[in-house]
């Protein structure tokens, strides 16, 4: 149990500075904005959404179905918020407990004493954990890791009932063959349970079955073969490993079911050898990425947060040198597959397990350390039948240099040492065959095997085959160790071991300090991946305010990539923040062609058109928009944002061309689409305002209603229900919604000038002249703000105060002929005779046939006569 607590306790210490990390990356999709966390989603939605929060059976879905890690996410949430302390200690706290447990799952495989300890500090320190540790989004796999290995340690609890009761021969059997079958349900269950916190974990079923064959019953390839499928096969066996194996089966089928029954699809960037038309350039990719992985595994030197894209090119010829290293990787992966599942039998495999008989543990040399049995626990070798039925030794025995009995090794024994307090350990060979399964049979999910993954590599993917990396390094080492016969090379072996532990660790804190924050962590990437780096750190760059940094950095991105989507309307969209619309229009154009469906990118390009006066291409920019199916889209919650959002721009420019039916019509097709992430209080107010364009005043209430409904602080429309309820005569209300407008918005002009406005229409005139100087106060630069606080000041007959913000309003709008007309007319009343005409004739140039105008001008210029002043010659 020492060596348990000391590795989990390696564990923990070696993250402790990931709990002050932030969110980074993945985990803002999967926890800052995934509805399913909040407090007012049904919990019942955990079950029909994948793991990003969209719906399963979407054809945009991840297909991600891991409803116990956002089930634990959702905890978080309710405890504290989302505060990432919260988030990274659980991980922690789940990463140690894992540690633990392989730990102690590798006790009666290693033995309890330094070989077991290299195990779990090899798993506890191992660099390539980082990303699943310290990204949040990675306890899918930690969390998965711990049920794994709960369920495989109740098979193997299972095991030893399943023996020990079919040898039993008291009254006390039934309870024991009970307890056997509660077990193996436990560990069906956490199968079940380790599925559902990532899909990875139902490879454990096929692990089980690998430990019961290899290490429980300490078979052979042909032995297998027999003890399944032979005329004297075990069935107690056979019915362990069929329920197994029918679990599986079950999960599996469910899963496609609950699923939608199709697969999920991926965009070419995220897994670049599957879109490939070339069956060559697929094939030699896909044997490549597992070597790759190894290679993470042996030498995780180089790590990054996202593999995706050109970060590890594709393989196109049989050239490409990077064959040998697959070549190198299979030939030694079945080179050590043959070592441990070949066939023993005769003398000669007599003389070599006698040579290499003695094991080490704890400090001391136990003869049977490779396939021996002891004599049952009355010091007997008498005849007795195994598990699977075949005798042992017939009486006689083969005495070696321990006094035990060696068996024909073709038998399966009885005793089972692998288990916690048996006398004797599994074979090397043994413990190789385990190994290769523990690391291989995890990671079938992710070789493009049986369906397309949505990664080229994912460090946290690792996680559990990782367990067997350590376990075959640990089982090497005790092998070389019982080779080795001199103290000298032992103890510097075990000084290498300590060594790579050491580096481990090392190399561990200091990548832990990368997923501090998202800017470190991109900067890490750039070397790997650097167009999603840059892209990223872009990102963050414009956040922070770096508008000139982050600019260079989605440059910097689309040199090395220059078709992405998302960064050409990132940067369209940094562009547009700057007011440079026509770059930003050229980007998102260029994002557009790169990506059809990119509805963001279609809205914002809408906007710009809108604002440069090109009504007509604006319409048609939103409608293609909204019509562009949300089908296999990766993130449909923030298209059915932005197609909600064309909507509402298109009605509004409706709304403001006087076509308010239609602009109704396209409001509530805007309605229909809105996701429910979606803040709907502009849409519901603008309905409102169509509404009272029409007359249709109950209707308008109703929709100004929802919109404060909707926010309650929704300061436009306090305004338009103010407006309405003092037209329908409620102005003790109207007043009421008007003041709590200003208390909500007290620095917001617009505010004090809609109240003014009331006021004046009251007759209260000195109160309506204080609220227009403050809103002209604070909304100096506005233009329709300090307008208006000049017409309502005129209308007061504050003369003077009107004559200064007319002139401010003619200097903010010095091409518009209505506040050149308007501050002609105020001058004109205060007696500035000359002043009134010059204005007067600037806003004739701008706008000739103006009515108004010109019959304000012939009268002043009669005055003007009368008064002896001298006139410009007038039309």
């Amino acid at each position: 149990m020492i060596t348990e607590l000391v590795c989990g306790a390696v564990a923990l210490v070696l993250y402790l500075n990931t709990l002050n990390a932030d969110f980074c990356y993945d985990d803002s999709r999967a926890i800052k904005t995934n509805q399913d966390l909040l407090p007012e989603t049904p919990w019942i939605n955990i079950l029909y959404d994948d793991f990003w929060g969209t719906l399963l059976t979407h054809s945009g879905s991840h297909k991600s179905f891991r409803p116990l890690c956002t089930l634990s996410f959702r905890l978080n949430h309710a405890l504290d918020g989302l505060r990432p302390w919260g988030f990274h200690l659980v991980n922690v706290g789940l990463h140690a407990a894992a540690t633990g447990v392989f730990t102690a799952l590798c006790r009666p495989l290693l033995g309890g004493g330094t070989w077991s300890l290299l195990a779990g500090l090899l798993f506890a320190s191992h660099p390539v954990h980082t990303e699943a540790v310290a990204g949040v989004v990675g306890r899918a796999d930690v969390g998965a890791a711990l049920l794994f290995l709960l369920s495989l340690l109740s098979y193997v609890r299972h095991c030893r009932l399943r023996s020990a009761s079919r040898d039993c021969q008291t009254r006390g059997c039934g309870g024991l063959r009970a307890w056997t079958w509660l077990w193996m349900l436990g560990s069906l269950g956490c199968a079940a349970s380790s599925m559902l916190w990532k899909e990875q974990g139902v490879t454990v079923l096929a692990v089980s079955a690998a430990y019961d064959l290899f290490i429980f019953q300490r078979l052979r390839f042909r032995q297998a073969a027999v003890i399944l499928f032979g005329k004297k096969r075990n069935t107690s066996v056979l019915l362990s490993l069929s329920i197994l194996a029918c679990w599986g089966v079950l999960l599996l089928a469910t899963r496609l079911y609950w699923m939608g029954n199709k697969p999920p699809n991926f965009s070419n960037s995220d897994n670049p050898a599957a879109d490939s038309p070339n069956i060559l350039t697929r094939t030699l990719t896909f044997f490549y990425l597992p070597a790759a992985n190894a290679w993470l595994l042996l030498c995780p030197n180089q790590l990054s947060f996202d593999w995706s894209m050109d970060a590890l090119p594709l393989v196109r010829t049989v050239a490409d040198w990077r064959n040998l290293h697959t070549v190198a990787f299979y030939a030694g992966f079945s080179l050590l597959a043959f070592f441990g599942l070949r066939d023993i039998s005769g003398h000669s495999s007599k003389a070599k397990e006698d040579s290499e008989n003695s094991l080490v543990t704890n400090g001391k040399t136990l003869t049977n350390g490779h396939s021996y049995d002891p004599p049952d626990g009355h010091h007997n070798n008498h005849n007795t039948s195994s598990e699977s039925g075949t005798p042992k030794t017939n009486g006689k025995s083969t005495h070696s240099g321990n006094g035990l009995t060696k068996p024909h090794p073709c038998t399966p024994r009885t005793a089972h040492p692998s288990l916690p307090g048996a006398s004797t350990l599994p074979s090397t060979e043994n413990v190789v065959v385990f190994s290769l399964g523990l690391l291989s049979l995890p990671f079938i999910p992710a070789t493009n095997l049986f369906f397309y993954v949505g990664f080229v590599i994912a460090e946290r993917v690792l996680y559990i085959p990782s367990m067997g990396f350590c376990l075959l390094v640990a089982v090497g080492a005790r092998a070389l160790y019982i080779r080795l016969r001199t103290r000298g090379p032992r103890g510097m072996l075990l000084g290498l071991c300590t060594g790579l532990v050491l580096v481990y660790s090392i190399k561990t804190v200091l990548r832990n300090q990368d997923w501090s924050n998202e800017e470190m962590l991109y900067k890490s990437g750039i070397s790997v991946n650097p167009a999603k780096a840059w892209g990223n750190l872009g990102n963050v760059l414009k956040n922070q305010g770096q508008m000139a940094k982050a600019e260079r950095a989605y440059r910097n991105a689309l040199y090395y990539r220059g078709n992405m989507a998302d960064m050409l309307y990132n940067l369209g969209l940094l562009l547009q923040e700057n007011d440079r619309s026509s770059e930003a229009l050229h980007y998102y154009k260029l994002a557009i062609g790169s990506r059809p469906t990119l509805a963001s990118a279609y809205l914002n390009t809408g906007i710009i058109l809108t604002n440069q006066g090109s009504l007509d291409e604006a319409k048609r920019t939103f409608v293609t928009c909204a019509e562009i199916p949300d089908e296999n889209l990766k993130d449909p919650h923030a298209h059915k944002s932005s197609v909600t959002s064309c909507l509402y721009n298109l009605g509004k420019l409706l709304h403001e061309q006087g076509l308010q039916e239609e602009a109704l019509s396209v409001y509530k097709k805007a309605v229909q689409k809105m996701p429910r992430q979606f803040a709907p209080q502009s849409l519901y107010n603008m309905m409102g305002e169509a509404y009272m364009r029409l007359n249709r005043l109950e209707e308008a209430g109703h929709w100004y209603r929802k919109s404060l409904g909707a926010k309650p602080d929704h300061i436009p429309a306090h305004l338009t229900y103010a407006k309405l309820l003092s037209i329908i005569g409620q102005k003790t209300q109207a007043e009421h919604y008007y003041i709590k407008a200003i208390q909500l918005g007290p620095s917001k002009g617009n505010c004090y000038m809609h109240y003014g406005q009331f006021l004046l229409e009251q007759s209260r005139l000195v109160e309506a002249a204080e609220m227009a100087e403050r809103a002209a106060e604070l909304d100096s630069s506005e233009f329709d703000v300090v307008f208006s606080a000049a017409h309502m000041l005129r209308q007061a007959s504050l003369n003077e105060a009107a004559e200064r913000h007319y002139e401010r309003a003619a200097k903010l709008r010095p091409d518009y002929p209505a506040a050149l007309m308007n501050l002609g007319a105020i001058l004109h009343l205060n007696g500035r005779l000359q002043q009134a005409e010059a204005n007067y004739l600037r806003a004739l140039q701008l706008k000739p046939d103006d009515v108004i105008t010109r019959s304000n001008l012939r009268k002043l210029w009669n005055i003007m006569e009368r008064q002896g002043l001298r006139t410009t010659q007038g039309p």
